[in-house]
């Protein structure tokens, strides 16, 4: 029942407004307004089968002879045949589609009007300006249906909404009952609405608007006078109480009918519209005004959900915090879980006393051997024991003379300790294994406290909205005809500015927008992320102070002469907080193996980094991780990673080769350090903090590279004779350079990437 009252609603609103844009002329010659208006509500997808009759019962209101009639019903046809054809066949119909439409739905008016003598002048003007209103009213409904009524309207777009108004004002102009005018009271009644829920500059807009409409039939500016004093007298008695602007209204409609003349005489009947405006206005419930305050709202005022993020961000603070805590006590528990490992002597001494308990109990010998000669025979017992755990077992030829001669068990001595310090090694290894992995899971742990503390800091300080900047912001665009449907700026730290906008998706890639934004908030602002809004059409575009730094970077690669896959693997990921890290590893030998383990080096490395883990931790874990697997085939691995904001690189190697950061005129080396990952459980990485400079060239390399200059030295002064200020060139003179070193020959996977620092 709801939704036929609805339909019904709708079919009376739409049938209103055809009859009075029907009626709306320039002129009173051109009629160019209502068969416009049915093809764009049409393209604004409101439902066709409640237009096509509301056209044709408001246009046959006004004009019920035959020509008009079936100029009504070809109009009808023409918009309703090709709609249907497009879904039947499921395509989209495109707008130069819809402008050829429209104009072929006047063809029955211009037959018509030439065979009745009309002036071809005013027939071609008809046909023109109705297309030209057509493409008005597309771009105001587009964007209304996407955005709604709450955002600013571009300068076009204000316009063309502009246009739309004059037409009903036109049209209404022409609607006069016996002297009873539907434009006043429609404008009456609006007005005093529009200045109770809206701005001043609205009503003084909207009047001007209407009162300019209204001349458009005559030439005649009778309205435009009172129409901008009503709305000057509604802005200045406008209070809580809808009753003095109504009443102020109705006082300045006496002074303009009695003290003023503007409407050249009086009648009872032409005043009665502007009283019925604003008695309408005052008996109207406060419910309905407040629908309307919402739907024009423009979400400016905005601090109740700015105090909502504020508080998230604090109970978000306690609750890492705390989270923090909880990992750092669960590191604590499994450092204690590791087994410490016992000294040499303690597993002999151990040994010793479970092969003497094994061998020699029940053995007639044992109280001389281990009461008369006890010292020595502990002695011969334990450096059986080295022996076996040196070479992984001892024969009957290690055992000294007077004990083979004197012991009658000597060959199940000899089994004894073989089998002991074998399922020792095995055991040994397996606890060492373990042990490693509870240090793994430790330093997780830790590095998830460390992690949650960080976070934590991030979101401690409140966020400083700016609502100035912003609707700046919004206002600006808007005059640029770049829609900003919303916009938030706030600080992060001392010298991060950031800016979320809502745009419509043609506008993303607008040079105005970082140029506008970067002007209001004072610095370079760049944008760091786009994505798509629960609004179609609409994005959301994330600005932020840009760095003092860039870099672009250039990479070459050579695997080695007769293999087709490298063994070196490389890495380039933007981190959070303007950080780039560049990595090159290179795994042990060359080809599939070497290339596995480099790639899954380098990969763990990668997600450590973009996890936000610090480098003593990824790379005490991924040597962990790699030192498990226990297949002898190990990973170097070169690290830099470089903060764009303060122009500090940080340097990590585990067995790597040299690296260098090439100035304009000097060449610095960084050397290497520290054995390479998966070898030592305990292996630490070396680890250099350098200042970088503009135009900067930073060379990481493999030793497929290193190996083929005579020493770092040769090197350095190498890249110092490169002229090239392009880092993908300066890379490949570097690879070409290497390959000359050896006749063209790749003895070694070969992998150099150069940075450079703008």
């Amino acid at each position: 029942m709801k939704g036929k009252l609805k339909y019904l609603l709708m079919f009376l609103c739409f049938t209103l407004l055809f009859f009075v844009l029907s009626r709306a002329s320039i002129y009173g010659k051109i009629l160019p307004f209502a068969f416009s208006m049915l093809f764009a509500l049409a393209w604004a997808n409101q439902k066709v089968w409640l237009l096509a009759p509301a056209y044709f019962v408001g246009y046959v209101i006004n004009y019920h002879d035959f020509s008009h009639i079936i100029i009504a019903l070809v109009t009808i046809i023409m918009l309703v045949l090709p709609y249907y054809i497009h879904v039947v066949t499921k395509t989209t119909m495109k707008k130069y589609e819809l402008f050829i439409y429209a104009f072929l739905s006047q063809v029955a008016y211009i037959v018509f009007a030439l065979l009745g003598g009309e002036n071809i002048v005013f027939v071609v003007c008809t046909v023109v300006f109705g297309l030209a209103f057509l493409y008005a009213c597309l771009v105001i409904f587009e964007p209304l249906i996407i955005r709604g009524f709450a955002y600013k309207l571009t300068v076009g777009e204000m316009v063309c909404g502009a246009l739309i108004l004059m037409a009903v004002a036109a049209g209404l102009a022409g609607c006069d009952i016996y002297g009873f005018s539907l434009l006043k009271l429609f404008i009456s009644f609006l007005l005093l609405t529009i200045s109770l829920v809206a701005s001043p500059s609205y009503s003084l807009v909207f009047a001007s608007v209407m009162g300019i409409g209204s001349m458009l039939p005559s030439n005649n500016p009778l309205f435009i006078a009172p129409f901008v004093i009503w709305a000057l007298v509604t802005i200045i008695f406008k209070t809580h109480y809808r009753v003095f602007p109504a009443l102020a209204l109705v006082a300045s409609e006496v002074l303009i009918t009695f003290y003023f003349d503007l409407y050249y005489g009086f009648s009872v009947v032409g005043f009665i519209p502007a009283v019925l405006g604003a008695l309408l206005f005052v008996c109207l419930p406060s419910k309905f005004y407040k629908s309307i305050s919402v739907l024009l709202s423009s979400n400016n005022d905005r601090m109740a959900i700015k105090n909502v993020v504020n508080r998230n961000r604090e109970l978000l603070y306690r609750r890492l915090s705390n989270l923090s805590e909880v990992f750092c006590d669960m590191n604590d528990v499994f450092k204690k879980l590791i087994k410490s490992q016992m000294s040499e002597e303690e597993v002999k001494d151990m040994l010793y006393e479970e092969i003497k308990d094994s061998i020699c109990k029940g053995c007639s010998e044992q109280k001389h051997c281990h009461r008369t000669f006890g010292e020595d025979t502990k002695k011969i017992f334990k450096e059986l024991i080295s022996i076996a755990f040196e070479r992984g077992k001892i024969t009957l030829l290690d055992l000294p003379s007077y004990l083979s001669s004197r012991c009658g068990k000597a060959n199940h001595l000899i089994n004894e300790i073989n089998t002991l310090t074998s399922q020792y090694k095995s055991y040994s290894k397996l606890v060492g294994n373990v042990d490693t992995s509870k240090l793994l899971i430790s330093d997780q742990l830790s590095g998830m406290s460390g992690i949650m503390k960080s976070l934590a800091g991030e979101v401690d300080n409140i966020v400083s909205f700016d609502s100035t900047r912003e609707n700046k912001i919004i206002d600006e665009l808007a005059t640029s005809n770049v829609i900003c449907t919303d916009a938030v700026v706030y600080e992060k730290g001392a010298r991060t500015t950031l800016a979320s906008l809502v745009v419509r998706e043609e506008d993303t890639n607008k040079l105005k927008l970082q140029k506008v934004v970067s002007k209001i908030c004072g610095g370079k602002m760049v944008v760091y992320d786009v994505y798509p809004t629960e609004k179609a059409g609409l994005v959301n575009v994330n600005l932020k102070s840009a760095p003092m730094f860039d870099c672009v970077f250039g990479l070459a690669c050579q695997p080695k002469s007769g293999g087709s896959v490298s063994g070196d693997s490389h890495s380039i990921e933007r981190l959070d907080g303007d950080k780039f890290m560049f990595a090159i590893c290179d795994g042990m030998g060359s080809g599939d193996k070497a290339g596995e383990k480099s790639q899954t080096a380098v990969g763990l490395v990668e997600n450590f980094y973009k996890a936000g883990f610090d480098n003593e931790i990824i790379l005490s874990s991924v040597n962990k991780l790699l030192n498990l697997e226990r297949d002898d085939m190990f990973s170097t691995i070169d690290i830099c990673t470089v903060d764009l904001k303060n122009g500090i690189a940080d340097f990590v190697k585990m067995g790597a080769s040299s690296s260098y950061i090439r100035g304009q005129d000097s060449c610095k080396i960084i050397e290497c350090g520290a054995l390479p990952v998966g070898i030592l459980q305990d292996a630490k990485a070396m680890t250099k903090k350098v200042v970088l400079n503009e135009k900067d060239m930073i060379v990481i390399c493999s030793d497929g590279i290193n190996d083929t200059f005579g020493s770092d030295s040769e090197m350095k002064d190498f890249l110092l004779t490169i002229k090239t200020s392009n880092p993908q060139e300066f890379a490949d003179e570097i690879l070409k350079q290497a390959l000359a070193n050896n006749n063209g020959y790749a003895v070694d996977d070969m992998t150099v990437l150069v940075v450079k620092i703008i």
